[in-house]
């Protein structure tokens, strides 16, 4: 009977040894618990210093950027109203000698065809005026009165039938 109470005890040394296996487990598993807890809260209190931080850097970066990029728009800006006067002047010019080159050939054309031109009406109104001016002198500074139109016959009734 000697042989039993040693296989009790080790039975009772394994069980207690299962117990203090098992008791170290839950107080290893009890710890990983709180230091997961410990980590969340931490990461919560960190984590909104550390998004405002991030808030405040974007704000910073945003600032920067839209004063970099505003210059860089307004130095394009110059740049491209610039060039558009530039051709605006170009195409200005170009019209007006083409314009001009127009009024020329035009010009010349109805010269070949006989039609008077600005310069010869000119002369002849100022030809008409000085004739005026000397029929003026020879009728004795009197004006002839200006004819009037003759009538136009009346029109006859129409017959009815």
């Amino acid at each position: 009977m000697a042989t039993k109470p040693q296989f009790k005890s080790k039975a009772r040394a394994g069980a207690a040894t299962a117990q203090q296996l098992g008791k170290g487990i839950m107080e290893s598993a009890q710890q990983i618990w709180l230091a997961g807890l410990g980590a969340f809260s931490k990461a919560q209190s960190e984590g909104t210093k550390l998004f405002e931080a991030l808030v405040q850097e974007g704000t910073k970066l945003e600032h920067r950027t839209r004063k970099f990029t505003d210059a860089r728009v307004s130095e394009a800006r110059e740049a491209v109203e610039s060039t558009v006067g530039e051709a605006r002047k170009r195409a200005a010019d170009t019209w007006d000698r083409l314009e001009k080159v127009f009024e020329a050939r035009v010009s010349r054309a109805l010269g070949q065809l006989g039609v008077p031109g600005r310069r010869d009406i000119e002369a002849l109104t100022a030809r008409v005026e000085e004739l005026a001016r000397e029929v003026r002198k020879l009728n004795g500074g009197e004006r002839a009165a200006p004819r009037r139109a003759a009538r136009a016959p009346a029109k006859r009734a129409r017959k009815t039938a």
